[in-house]
């Protein structure tokens, strides 16, 4: 079955300072679930000037405890895949994740993509598609899918508060026009 979420933002900043917020947002004291993030590969195409980068991250594991009984559950970290391709000359950054972990169990995979606002250049418009699909739990597949739903959702919007937060910091006030 899964479930799947979408949001949009706009951040009232210039692309090239949301990419960057982006690209340094974690570990950040906001989510402490978010251990660390590591660069494992990067690469300019000097044809097309896209620059390509892959990242992992690991984070706590945040499946309730009780639920942590069943034991494919019980680990301590979940490693994220990230890989992005940011295009400075058409200023777009698309990104795709997923999860290393339980892959046999569930998967997990979030699209995003960063674009210079439409309504206005200074501006940066930001999609985020999550899906999250279980199997192999048998009775336990809704409930997870449920959890997972609203993890999710909150995930994002706490990834949404924590880069409007490094944005004022670093950048000062949105551009409001």
């Amino acid at each position: 079955m899964g479930v799947t979420v979408e949001v949009r933002q706009v951040y009232k900043y210039p692309f090239e300072q949301v990419v960057a917020s982006f690209l340094r947002k974690y570990p950040n004291p906001m989510d402490k679930n978010v251990i660390s993030v590591k660069t494992v590969e990067e690469k300019s195409d000097a044809s097309t000037g896209i620059i390509y980068r892959k990242r992992i991250a690991i984070c706590q594991n945040v499946v309730p405890e009780i639920l942590r009984k069943v034991s494919l559950l019980k680990v301590p970290n979940i490693q994220l895949e990230e890989e992005s391709w940011l295009n400075p000359q058409e200023r777009s950054m698309a990104i795709q994740s997923h999860c290393l972990t339980w892959t046999q169990y569930a998967s997990m995979k979030e699209e995003s993509v960063f674009r210079e606002s439409v309504e206005n250049p200074n501006w940066t418009d930001f999609i985020q598609r999550g899906k999250i699909s279980i199997t192999g739990a048998g009775f336990l597949n809704c409930i997870l899918e449920t959890f997972a739903s609203t993890f999710l959702r909150q995930g994002a919007q706490k990834g949404i508060r924590i880069m409007e937060m490094l944005l004022k910091e670093q950048c000062g006030a949105p551009f409001v026009e």
